[in-house]
């Protein structure tokens, strides 16, 4: 697992730091489940997403790949 170290400010930083504890959780814990919210995934997640994609439908690569283009745009921009 890999280290980040980030500068926030004192008002941000308890924030944080409460929210986290108010859910049970680290602050890095919290962190993840965010980028995952937000749908922020390694390349090979990805390609992972749109293998799945491809396999469970009748769809060609590109089509698969704007499909997941499209779930991961949705994801970060809900309605």
């Amino acid at each position: 697992m890999s280290r980040l170290t980030i500068t926030l400010s004192e008002p941000r930083y308890r924030a944080l730091k409460e929210a986290a504890a108010q859910r049970d959780k680290t602050i890095g814990q919290l962190i993840d489940e965010s980028l995952d919210f937000y749908g922020i995934k390694s390349r090979e997640q990805a390609l992972d997403l749109v293998r799945r994609a491809r396999t469970g439908s009748a769809l060609n690569e590109e089509q698969a790949l704007t499909l997941a283009q499209e779930e991961v745009h949705a994801m970060r921009h809900p309605a």
